[in-house]
């Protein structure tokens, strides 16, 4: 495929001897590719927490692996019996997904290594080690050719050459294990000759646009221009934008999204202008329990992000109250298609008879 050879690193992936899950640290782009290598799950969960690996496909392979590799120091460490490893095994997962509470790939990933651990209860500490690896290695080998498969389906909306795309947050190769959900398209057009034009937003407060996207678009040598968030009016007025996409981290049964702080505006402004608005994502991101966004959780977050981050001095008031959601909802019939590896689904959406433990890629 195209998209093979493209980045010369997975974000995410088990180290050779297996003990660790060794992570980008995303918080240090564009200025350094650190790689870090987690050993427990109090590494892991800070690591997710503090944003150091992001996206969330991403998030669950590192959670899948991250419970495997604390699993895995615990036994090696010893004093531990294969009848009594549960409660073990649960404080770790429950550790874990305590991290972040709004991509539903955490918990999903969480559970699912769950059900593994179940299969194995009570057998031996070794059979135990395998069944979680072997599972966990399938999260991320699922999670890649669910990008390819994204891939292939929003090529499918750039149809001709120089069109002018919109993405906010980062939706990329640093997102998932491998390739992206909202920019493999653009990756697979650009090698397929359509040069594709992207706007990235800066994404504030954190900068996963500025810092992120523009990066490993240019490392891939895609035409990409940096701007403002509120400056996307001006450019849909202008019209430099043809189509806008954006990943997403929950999506709810009726097709409303949880996407980054900023995402709804988007798509806003993208129906006063006339230009199609897709959110790509795996459908495990899909949660059925969650009947519109009003049930998906929003993460509020530090507000020292706002007033402090990535200035040299801080920037507003002492004592000024913040308000740092960490996402916001984008309503069901503002979104043109969601793009997942199963094809495009669009409105009215209906997800409840989707099985989404099938894996169909």
């Amino acid at each position: 495929m195209e998209l093979d050879g493209l980045f010369g690193y997975d974000a995410v992936s088990l180290s050779s001897e297996g003990d660790s899950v060794v992570i980008i640290d995303q918080t240090l782009l564009p200025w350094e590719e650190r790689f870090l290598a987690l050993r427990d799950e109090e590494e892991v969960r800070e690591a997710i927490a503090k944003l150091r690996v992001r996206g969330a496909p991403a998030i669950g392979v590192a959670a899948a692996y991250g419970m495997y590799v604390a699993f895995r120091r615990k036994v090696k460490e010893g004093g531990l019996d294969p009848r009594g490893a549960d409660s073990e095994f649960y404080r770790i997962k429950n550790l874990i997904c305590s991290a972040r509470p709004t991509a539903v790939n955490l918990s999903a990933a969480l559970e699912r290594m769950a059900e593994c651990f179940k299969s194995v209860s009570g057998k031996s500490l070794a059979l135990q080690l395998d069944a979680l690896r072997s599972e966990a290695d399938a999260v991320k080998e699922e999670d890649m050719a669910m990008c390819r498969a994204i891939a292939e389906f929003g090529a499918e909306l750039i149809p001709r050459t120089d069109m002018g795309i919109l993405t906010h947050c980062n939706a990329g190769h640093f997102a998932v294990s491998r390739y992206g959900t909202a920019l493999a398209p653009v990756y697979l057009a650009q090698s397929r000759g359509l040069a594709p034009r992207v706007f990235a937003d800066e994404t504030r407060p954190l900068m996963q646009g500025a810092r992120i996207t523009v990066l490993e678009l240019q490392k891939a040598g895609v035409d990409v221009t940096l701007q403002c968030d509120n400056m996307a009016s001006a450019l849909m007025r202008a019209g430099k934008v043809d189509i806008v996409f954006t990943g997403c981290d929950r999506v709810a049964a009726n097709g409303d999204t949880a996407n980054k702080i900023g995402t709804s505006a988007l798509a806003v402004l993208a129906r006063y202008y006339g230009i199609p608005f897709y959110i790509l994502g795996p459908t495990s991101s899909i949660d059925p329990s969650a009947a519109s966004g009003d049930d998906i959780p929003v993460e509020q977050r530090d507000p020292s992000e706002v007033t402090d981050l990535y200035f040299e001095r801080r920037i507003a008031p002492a004592g000024v109250k913040v308000y740092n959601p960490a996402f916001d909802i984008t309503p069901a019939d503002l979104i043109s298609g969601i793009v997942t590896e199963r094809g495009i689904f669009r409105p009215p959406y209906d997800f409840t008879n989707l099985k989404l433990n099938e894996t169909a890629v």
